[in-house]
């Protein structure tokens, strides 16, 4: 009885702040204007403007995990071996970028790659042409790395420490080669902090507006763009939750798949 009346409070916030809003959600994704019950904002995702920026978005997403992950899983390894890593030293350095606000993090990147930033002002003085960075899909996907490439780190670092260095070392004496190593050992092992980090970078890049925005100078329309758009810009909640709920789809849809690869514990990849 004591412990329902602690958990009080996390239930209310629970509510508050996560049932009433999706329920919100809901109703204006099947209403109209006039309250009647409609699937026309659901089925809007299908104009020729929204796909174009649900596949753009999925596209950046998708390579931001990719960039993410190549860099993050030699970095666990590296950390882990290291004795930098194991006494958090390195990890507080990946960790350090993250106390600053996420919108002055972006906009130094629009400091190093706008047309006059500190890149073509260095390719300058080595006589090379200046190069057009911001506004292009590469710019937003540097973002999406930089931002959130501490949350791909974490997690597969968390498990390359539990893995026995036994194991690691019994598969050299087999005879293993390195490639092996990986292949058959560390990589199985490593699934779940992969699949973790594969989730923390994926979604929030899908969902992204803020990045496209500042990077993108507007001329790059994101379907998290779009959905912004339509709540503070155009008034059309309604359009803007049938979007939104589209998009919880595609995020759920992408956890069930992951979920799937984690619970197989990589026995897919032996």
């Amino acid at each position: 009885m004591a412990s329902r009346k602690w958990a009080s409070p996390f239930i209310i916030w629970i509510i508050a702040g996560t049932v009433i809003p999706i329920l919100s959600i809901f109703y204006y994704g099947f209403t109209t204007r006039d309250g009647g019950f409609t699937f026309d904002n659901v089925t809007a995702v299908f104009t020729h403007d929204h796909m174009q920026a649900l596949g753009l978005s999925l596209g950046l997403a998708f390579a931001s995990t990719i960039v993410c992950l190549i860099i993050a899983f030699p970095m666990a390894m590296i950390l882990r071996d290291s004795k930098f890593g194991k006494e958090g030293f390195m990890i507080f350095v990946f960790i350090l970028p993250m106390w600053m606000n996420f919108l002055l993090r972006t906009m130094a990147w629009q400091v190093l790659l706008e047309r006059a930033g500190v890149i073509n002002s260095i390719l300058a003085i080595f006589g090379l042409p200046p190069q057009q960075l911001m506004n292009t899909p590469g710019a937003i996907i540097l973002g999406m790395v930089y931002d959130f490439l501490p949350f791909m780190i974490l997690p597969i670092y968390n498990t390359v420490c539990k893995i026995d260095s036994n194991l690691i070392e019994a598969a050299y004496d087999l005879g293993a080669s390195k490639m092996t190593v990986y292949a058959r050992v560390i990589i199985p092992l490593t699934v779940p902090g992969i699949v973790s980090g594969i989730t923390m970078v994926f979604i929030p890049a899908l969902t992204t507006f803020v990045i496209s925005n500042m990077l993108g100078g507007g001329k790059i329309n994101l379907i998290g763009n779009i959905i912004e758009q339509e709540f503070t810009v155009n008034s059309n909640w309604y359009l803007g939750s049938g979007l939104s709920l589209v998009m919880m789809i595609f995020i759920i849809a992408s956890m069930l798949i992951l979920n799937k690869f984690d619970k197989t514990g990589g026995q897919a990849l032996i």
